[in-house]
Parts: C-alpha cells; sequence; structure tokens
C-alpha cells in the first residue's frame, strides 16, 4: 500500500519564502534555511517551492532554489516560470526530484510529452489552480478565470504523460478551513495518477476528509507554520484512521 504523503507547499518571492491567502496577502513564514531545517528537522514526506515571482516575470531566481536545495533532505519539488527543457534540467541540475509545471502546460500541452520523454513521468508534476465562478469550477490563471474544465485538462495532462496532478483551489488556499471537498469529489477515481490537494488545511481531520474523496497525497503551509499542528499530529491522527503514512 503506498503511503500517504504529507507535503508543505510554499511561495517563493523577492527570495522569501512565503504563504498567501487566496494568491494574495503575502506572509514571510522565514529565511531559506532556517526554514528548510525546520522541515528537515520534522521529517516532512516532501516539498513544494513555487517561484511566484518567476510565473509572473518568466525570471527563475536560480540562486535561491539552489540554496533552498543544498539545506533540503527530503523529495524536493520545484516549480514556477518553467518555459523550456533547459529550465528543467537546470532546476534538477540543482538538486530538485520533480518540477512542477503550470502555465506552459497551459499554453501547450504538447510541452508535457516532451518533458516526460526526457526526464519521465515521475519527474513532472503539472500545477492546476482552480477557482470557483458561480456554481462551476474554473481554472485560474495569471490572474484570470478561464473556462475550462479543470478535470478535462487534469486528464489531458495525464494522457500527455504527467506524472502527478498538483490541485490548488484558490477559494480555499490559506484560510485553514479545511479542503474545497466539492472540488475533489469532482476528480474522485478519475485520474490513473497522484492528485496533490492543496489549499485549505487547519487540523488534522480535514486530511482525513480529503483522502477519503480520493486525494493521495495532502498538501499545506499555513497549518505547518501558524497553527499548533505539526506534520506528526496529521500523521498519527491519520495512522489512527487506518491510513498508511511514513512516521520515521
Amino acid at each position: 500500500m503506498l503511503k500517504t504523503r504529507i507535503i508543505p507547499c510554499v511561495l517563493l518571492k523577492n527570495g522569501q519564502l512565503v504563504k498567501s491567502i487566496g494568491f494574495k496577502d503575502f506572509r514571510t513564514i522565514g529565511h531559506l534555511t532556517s526554514t528548510m531545517r525546520i522541515y528537515n528537522a520534522r521529517n516532512v514526506d516532501e516539498l513544494i517551492i513555487l517561484d511566484i515571482d518567476a510565473s509572473k516575470t518568466g525570471e527563475i531566481d536560480f540562486e535561491s532554489l539552489e540554496d533552498l536545495a543544498k539545506e533540503c533532505f527530503m523529495p524536493l519539488t520545484i516549480g514556477g516560470g518553467i518555459k523550456t527543457i533547459e529550465d528543467i534540467q537546470k532546476i534538477l541540475n540543482l538538486g530538485a526530484d520533480k518540477i512542477a509545471i503550470n502555465s506552459k502546460a497551459l499554453e501547450d500541452p504538447s510541452f508535457i510529452v516532451k518533458a516526460a520523454n526526457r526526464f519521465g513521468s515521475q519527474c513532472i508534476v503539472c500545477s492546476i489552480d482552480v477557482k470557483r465562478k458561480d456554481d462551476r469550477f474554473c481554472v485560474y490563471s495569471k490572474g484570470e478565470l478561464l473556462d475550462i474544465d479543470p478535470l478535462k485538462f487534469a486528464l489531458e495532462y495525464e494522457k500527455q504523460g504527467a506524472g502527478e496532478i498538483l490541485l490548488t483551489s484558490i477559494d480555499f488556499e490559506g484560510k485553514a478551513q479545511g479542503y474545497d471537498l466539492e472540488l475533489l469529489n469532482l476528480f474522485k477515481d478519475k485520474l490513473q495518477i497522484p492528485l496533490i490537494i492543496n489549499g485549505g488545511l487547519g487540523k488534522p481531520s480535514d486530511a482525513s476528509k480529503a483522502l477519503n474523496l480520493g486525494a493521495d497525497a495532502l498538501a499545506g503551509a499555513y497549518i505547518f507554520h501558524f497553527s499548533q499542528y505539526t506534520p506528526k499530529d496529521i500523521k498519527e491522527e491519520l495512522a489512527k484512521e487506518g491510513f498508511a503514512v511514513r512516521m520515521n
């Protein structure tokens, strides 16, 4: 049985690690090195770093990413601003294990094929940001709502060779009030590749609700920095409920 992964997902902005609420209202988490050491000590399963400045400017902060990778002793996914195969190669050379693609996958799904063929599907995470519009879910990209069904894109990404989907609810992100279970239910049993849910994790019971609706891995940020809960607390709760987790 595959073990459920607990994954901090934080943003890189102006050389600092930050979290946000709804991709706005950024709050500094801490210095790069000290934050990495905290994650190492807490024995999290993986770490996702998204360079939001690079997503806007196209200029990847390789220097900060290299500093992060040197201190990170867990599997590391890096995303933000990736546009070329060379970008991926350089990030992997810094020490990342996987890369996350968002805008480039939206613009050119064939890029996923090229990346997967070069580096392997296990290396490619496709990130999808979702926001509600009336009673529908739409893809959110660069501050705009696109009239696109996020599940349709996830299935296309899977077909093109993505190894995982990182699904973020903009409406729930940073609020620590639980994951968007309605969004998760839309994806339930639809994908053959792992689904990482992100946005809203606030307490251990939120984790079990998400897993029961088909999530394969759990990402969050607020809970790990601004609450009393640790990754270990979440894992202990999940273990009590019969979910397989890595405790050591």
